[in-house]
């Protein structure tokens, strides 16, 4: 059976990455987690003791970079493993910082490229079927209404013990999706060829047997 590149976008906790995981295990694929790159890159310049605001020094270290998305699912910079060292707060601002820069997005947009050379992949983010994988054989936009999204957050949040505020949340997702959707690099938007599903009325085990419905089309 053939191997396809897929691409899930969507807006901020509509699920994607918990989809991907499940999807790319009964698949036997790669999950690339985009957002964890740019994590690594914040994490090198924490190492290395250089300010996220400085732009221009960040860019010239890209060089010197060098992530890898392992089939297990840790993440390696330069050799090192860094799964659980780039989840940390501080690397948290730090990536939100990095994402901004022309340079590092071109930089990790063509690893990301790279990573999907040969199918047998799904990347999820806000731009990966509009920018970084156009020719993705599998589009899909994930959506689900604001109340829904805050109502999920809410609940990861009481079964993790963090103190959790449903109001703050559906709030703070609203303004991230405004964010998003008007920033000006690659903000998100769906792809043409992309199929959208609403998840607001679905469980998670309906959602992928939908996407490995997809998949199946595409594959045969």
């Amino acid at each position: 059976m053939k191997k396809i590149s897929i691409a899930i976008d969507g807006p901020a906790a509509a699920g994607k990455s918990t989809i991907a995981k499940m999807v790319a295990k009964n698949l036997n694929y790669t999950y690339i987690d985009t957002g964890a790159m740019y994590r690594c890159v914040a994490y090198y310049a924490l190492k290395n003791k250089i300010a996220f605001e400085d732009e221009e020094r960040i860019s010239q270290e890209l060089k010197n970079i060098e992530i890898q998305m392992c089939p297990d699912g840790t993440i390696h910079l330069n050799k090192e493993d860094v799964t659980s060292l780039i989840r940390e707060n501080e690397v948290s601002m730090g990536a939100s910082f990095v994402s901004r820069y022309s340079a590092v997005r071109e930089f990790l947009v063509n690893k990301q490229r790279e990573m999907a050379q040969g199918g047998g992949v799904i990347l999820d983010g806000r731009d990966i079927g509009t920018v970084v994988l156009k020719d993705a054989e599998l589009k899909i936009y994930q959506i689900a209404s604001i109340e829904c999204r805050a109502l999920r957050r809410h609940k990861e949040n009481i079964e993790r013990g963090i103190e959790s505020d449903l109001e703050a949340i559906q709030q703070e997702i609203a303004k991230r999706d405004e964010q998003d959707m008007n920033r000006e690099i690659s903000p998100l938007k769906k792809a043409d060829d992309a199929i959208e599903i609403d998840t607001s009325d679905m469980t998670l085990n309906e959602v992928v047997a939908h996407v490995m419905n997809l998949v199946l089309e595409r594959v045969q």
